[in-house]
């Protein structure tokens, strides 16, 4: 439960979803920010900018991207909740510390409003881009989660969930927004201070002499302290015991990276998080996330018109994956038409989990705008015609 009752601007307001990223984030309890601005991610940072000094916050413009995502590491292991935003090519520069987050537990939130790539790409116009980048960016073997928000209001809520997913275990949460989302206004509901659900960090109680940096729960998931409060800490990116020591062997490696990757995947039921319409007795489901779920519904609406049994599945958790859903569903339908701001990212672990049972077909897009509803009806019609 929140209880800083003082920070969170309860109340309606008209706020484009970059700003109501910020707000999730100060209701949540984050406290530190650090940044190097970069377009279409730059609303989210002014904002804290401007709000963090009224409410005891600390915002850092660093001087790059790679400073910002290890300087707000260094913040969770003082005690604070954390987060850095960046776009395209700052989220390339992120990736070592993306892993460095994923190896050491330290729970933070890495905020991308997506925009259109390769490299510097088309700085103010939409993409999902980075979809696999977030989740297999870093090298070697770990897990982490990714929220994909299609509005200012879940740019709200979804941030404050974001805080709590990287609480609850340990990992590095990417937000993957999109320009689009970033830039839209509508208006956004903020509840009471005490109505928001914030999930506590969990600390060590017990002794220091009888305590282990990573020793894990009944969950793989160790409890945290702060540095400085008495308790031997040695947190370091190479293989380590659970003193946090380094531990250069294959047993230790085997132990770790089973628990970092097993930690999300047997919790993965509780994690993922999706919405339905019409699925169960649809021949064909539209899997969307971000601003293909808002695009799509022209298309779905046109086709059921028609008398199409159209269903939709937006997801959003996309990491980890909802597999069991596409795999209940595979069976039971003709085919999944999957709209993406790209050449083809999250179809692919559709395509893996719908095992040939049913047709799937991506609508791909460079990104720059958004999907002509049209482009996804004719998919739809398509897939339905394939056998």
């Amino acid at each position: 439960m929140n209880h800083d009752s003082s920070a969170v601007l309860t109340g309606a307001h008209f706020i484009d979803g970059d700003h109501a990223c910020s707000e999730g984030a100060i209701a949540a309890g984050c406290r530190f920010v650090a940044g190097y601005p970069i377009t279409p991610s730059t609303e989210v940072v002014e904002r804290i900018a401007e709000r963090f000094p009224k409410i005891g916050g600390l915002f850092i413009q660093m001087e790059d991207e790679i400073a910002s995502s290890i300087a707000i590491q260094g913040a969770v292991w003082a005690g604070k909740k954390a987060m850095t935003v960046t776009s395209g090519p700052g989220f390339s520069l992120m990736m070592e510390h993306i892993g460095y987050a994923a190896m050491t537990e330290t729970p933070c939130v890495f905020v991308d409003v997506q925009r259109a790539g390769p490299s510097t790409g088309l700085p103010t116009q939409p993409a999902q881009g980075d979809m696999m980048q977030a989740r297999w960016g870093s090298h070697g073997d770990y897990e982490i989660i990714a929220l994909s928000p299609n509005s200012p209001q879940e740019c709200f809520d979804l941030t404050i969930k974001a805080f709590n997913l990287s609480e609850q275990y340990r990992v590095p949460v990417m937000f993957m927004m999109d320009e689009c989302v970033g830039h839209m206004i509508e208006k956004v509901v903020i509840p009471l201070a005490k109505e928001i659900e914030v999930y506590p960090r969990k600390y060590y109680e017990g002794h220091p002499e009888n305590f282990l940096l990573f020793k894990p729960d009944e969950h793989f998931i160790p409890p945290m302290v702060k540095a400085g409060d008495g308790y031997r800490i040695h947190v370091t990116g190479l293989t380590h015991d659970e003193k946090g020591y380094p531990s250069m062997t294959v047993a230790s490696q085997e132990k770790l990276v089973h628990r970092l990757v097993n930690k999300i995947r047997t919790n993965a039921d509780n994690i993922v998080d999706f919405k339905e319409d019409n699925v169960e007795n649809a021949d064909v489901v539209v899997v969307t996330y971000g601003i293909t779920s808002r695009t799509a519904i022209p298309a779905i609406e046109r086709a059921r018109n028609e008398g199409m049994n159209v269903g939709h599945l937006r997801l959003i958790v996309v990491w980890p994956f909802p597999e069991k859903k596409i795999r209940e569903l595979a069976p039971k339908i003709q085919s999944f038409v999957v709209p993406e701001l790209n050449y083809g990212q999250v179809v692919l672990e559709v395509e893996r989990n719908a095992a040939g049972k049913a047709n799937v077909e991506l609508v791909p897009h460079a990104g720059g705008t958004v999907h002509n509803p049209t482009d996804i009806y004719n998919a739809i019609v398509k897939s339905l015609k394939a056998k």
